[in-house]
């Protein structure tokens, strides 16, 4: 697998993000590894805030939550996924599958030794998150999702499947500021099917564009920051892959796994909180699927971050940290 790290000069002078780097190897294959960052910030004997980010951003995301809670006593992780900010770059697009992000998490899960983490997943962080707690519910105390979901193809025969890529293959592939529109139109093909061709087949697919499309309102200063692990295409690989992975057809290969991942996700039992946006086209009404049917989920509130888009944490982290922080100290995990 051949693979690129983004320079460490791409990283300097970062706005708002004064934050030291860490670095872990997972195996990869026979012999290969790859190398994941992490920030650790707060004190090392703090229980655990685990944050997992989403397409196209990375730990910079979450950069007004972390002083939330480091200032409140906790020790916060938060990965860059494989393909994203400062962690290996494999090149080809056909090396990102669910299976191997969920498999590069889980060995790096294991090889920090996490426990009792609290989790807070958004976007393609709660595809690969509520996996990880499926699969070792053991490790999580407790769970804020927000802005994600895990689909397992419910409500969708395996019929359908034909009708559904015929219906993809016939649309154009738009401009990134084009897809706000095509999310928010009641009628025609689902939004997400020009997202997932945008990113797959743009020509000018642009990490900076994404941001401010899916409603940041940035500056030039931050966009830059966003768009820093990415240099050129050579590393955009798995940002223009990840919605092609997300199982949203019938015939997905990933369909029969999350169907088995959510037999345990809905048996998770510990606090389960749902946070999410109230003006996020790309996720909207995946919160009432989480809430019926994860077994946590049942007797906590859940919230709705007034004025906020997709990127939550971008435009409201202190809000949401605070939120989380309320949940942790309210609900006991045992």
């Amino acid at each position: 697998m051949k693979t690129v790290r983004t320079p460490d000069s791409q990283f300097e002078n970062l706005p708002d993000f004064p934050f030291a780097a860490h670095y872990s190897e997972v195996p990869d294959g026979e012999d290969g590894s790859l190398r994941i960052h992490h920030l650790d910030e707060g004190r090392a004997d703090g229980e655990i805030v685990l944050c997992l980010h989403g397409q196209p951003s990375w730990s910079y995301l979450y950069r007004h939550m972390i002083p939330v809670f480091v200032e409140a006593g906790y020790r916060v992780l938060v990965p860059d996924l494989v393909g994203f900010g400062r962690s290996d770059k494999p090149t080809k697009s056909s090396d990102y599958t669910y299976a191997n992000h969920v498999r590069w998490m889980s060995a790096w899960l294991e090889g920090l030794d996490i426990r009792d983490a609290n989790l807070f997943c958004q976007d393609w962080g709660g595809l690969i998150g509520l996996r990880l707690v499926a699969a070792y519910p053991e490790r999580f105390a407790r769970v804020v999702a927000s802005n994600t979901g895990m689909p397992d193809g419910r409500g969708l025969p395996p019929e359908a499947a034909k009708a559904m890529w015929d219906v993809y293959e016939k649309i154009p592939v738009v401009q990134a500021s084009e897809l706000s529109r095509h999310f928010a139109a009641k009628d025609g093909p689902p939004g997400f099917f020009f997202w997932r061709k945008y990113c797959a087949e743009s020509t000018d697919f642009n990490v900076g564009d994404v941001m401010s499309t899916l409603g940041s309102g940035m500056t030039a200063e931050i966009r830059a920051a966003y768009e820093a692990p990415f240099p050129s295409s050579e590393y955009e690989a798995g940002a223009r892959q990840f919605p092609s992975l997300v199982p949203i057809f019938p015939d997905d290969v990933e369909i029969p796994t999350n169907k088995k991942a959510w037999e345990s996700l809905a048996a998770y039992a510990k606090p389960f909180r749902t946070c999410f946006a109230s003006d996020d086209p790309v996720t909207a009404g995946m919160q009432t699927v989480l809430e019926n049917r994860v077994a946590g989920a049942r007797d906590v509130d859940h919230i709705i971050i007034e004025g906020a888009g997709h990127f939550l944490q971008e435009t409201h982290g202190p809000e949401v940290a605070r939120a989380m922080i309320d949940f942790m100290q309210r609900y006991s995990s045992n």
